[in-house]
């Protein structure tokens, strides 16, 4: 296969929620009471809400910086490539980057809606609809058939749950972000059913699912109060290994067989290891008598899952071992292991590395995806027009120059200032 030829998917992008989202999605009730975006003291950009600030980290948004500018310090709107907040813009970079479809996981809400949930109360359900209103209706529906829906739930209330993934279904949302480990949370764990059960039946009924993303369940780790950051980048996705536990020795993967959740910027090189595990476990512990229907824990994990990652050109080798039927591809733009502009090539030499075949390629770059989220990427296309090349041969003018924080600003400034004149 050429790489021109291919078709990608990223099952996981990111969006910075424009300032502006919750303006028509509030009812008018609650309107002065909806998140907003303010300037601090400080000269930074922050959303506010229910009392707390919350900035977006630079590391959130790094697309066409150069790499010494990266860190934890906020960023604000100005500085940011368009694309990352602006969905006109967003797609262009998608050309750009040859992708076709996105799935967009959410930044100032949290993966699990925990800076929209403080309150627990009716002010923050209104505001999870609210965003997931908007993600639906406004982000994704702009171009339709480019990105999958992706929606928050109120994970303090098994009613609202319920409601709320029946309602997001009806609109056509095929996916809940949740929280990998919720218990770091304060909420019942996922051995739960009172809590949890109606919620996993609900999930397996309309078919939605259940995308748990790295970074809600790190606390989960303890670590030494002086560890540098590398450890939370790094070690993130082991806490995939963790969630995987509750939920495969748990209830909800032994009795809940419709149940579907996506590993989202899990990586798959812990999934060879942990399998292996779980299947000697299985075999030679059978004091514990732990039932599995007649199958091994790896074949019931992987009749639930679907394990997504940016980059690892070593299990790739291992794949069929894995599961090539599970594996998927994301890009994660914009955050700071994006690949963005040249993807498609990144993603060709780690497959031609990995000796994977054009069916293998297919798979893990559209077909796993599309079919696990019941998803068509064509929609009446045909093939040849939502290839790499096709769509970066409508993209040719789009700007990949890498500029400092303070050119973007400028530019920012200039293309207001020439909206308003």
């Amino acid at each position: 296969m050429k790489t021109e030829d291919m078709v990608l998917v990223s099952i996981d992008d990111h969006v910075v929620e424009p300032p502006d989202m919750f303006v028509r999605h509030v009812p008018a009730k609650w309107a002065d009471q909806a998140p907003k975006v303010v300037t601090t003291e400080e000269g930074f950009q922050s959303w506010e809400f229910n009392g707390n600030r919350t900035g977006t980290l630079s590391l959130n948004a790094v697309v066409s910086w150069p790499a010494e500018e990266w860190g934890l310090d906020p960023a604000g709107y100005p500085e940011m490539r368009p694309g990352a907040y602006d969905i006109h813009e967003r797609v262009r970079d998608m050309d750009r980057n040859g992708i076709f479809g996105s799935m967009c996981f959410p930044t100032f809400p949290g993966f699990s809606a925990g800076n929209l949930g403080r309150g627990r109360n009716e002010l923050a359900h209104v505001m999870v609809q609210a965003y997931n209103d908007w993600h639906i209706d406004e982000w994704a529906a702009a171009y339709p058939g480019r990105f999958i829906p992706l929606a928050l739930l109120p994970t303090w209330d098994t009613q609202l749950m319920v409601a709320e993934i029946r309602r997001i279904s009806a609109k056509g949302c095929p996916a809940v972000s949740m929280p990998e480990l919720p218990h770091i949370e304060g909420l019942p764990s996922y051995h739960d059913l009172d809590h949890w059960g109606p919620v996993f039946a609900a999930l397996a009924e309309t078919g939605t699912v259940m995308c748990l993303h790295i970074g809600q369940g790190f606390g989960a780790l303890k670590q030494p109060s002086d560890a540098p950051i590398d450890n939370f980048i790094i070690l993130a996705t082991q806490v995939s290994t963790l969630a995987a536990q509750d939920l495969l020795w748990g209830p909800a993967m032994r009795d809940y067989p419709a149940l579907k959740i996506a590993w989202s910027e899990a990586g798959i090189g812990w999934i060879p290891f942990y399998l292996s595990r779980c299947d000697r476990h299985y075999t030679n512990q059978k004091w514990l008598r732990r039932d599995f229907g007649g199958k091994l824990p790896s074949e019931v994990f992987r009749e639930h899952s679907l394990a997504c990652y940016v980059t690892d050109p070593v299990a790739l080798k291992v794949r069929h071992d894995i599961g090539i039927d599970i594996i998927a591809w994301e890009c994660d733009y914009p955050h700071s292991d994006s690949i963005w502009p040249d993807a498609p090539e990144q993603v060709m030499a780690e497959m031609v590395g990995a000796g994977a075949s054009d069916e293998d390629i297919d798979k893990i770059t559209w077909q796993n995806s599309c079919r696990f989220f019941d998803w068509d990427p064509f929609r009446g296309l045909p093939r040849e027009q939502v290839t790499v090349g096709a769509l970066r041969a409508k993209a040719t003018d789009v700007d990949t120059a890498v500029r400092p924080r303070k050119e973007w600003a400028e530019l920012y400034r200039q293309r207001h200032a020439t909206a308003a004149g």
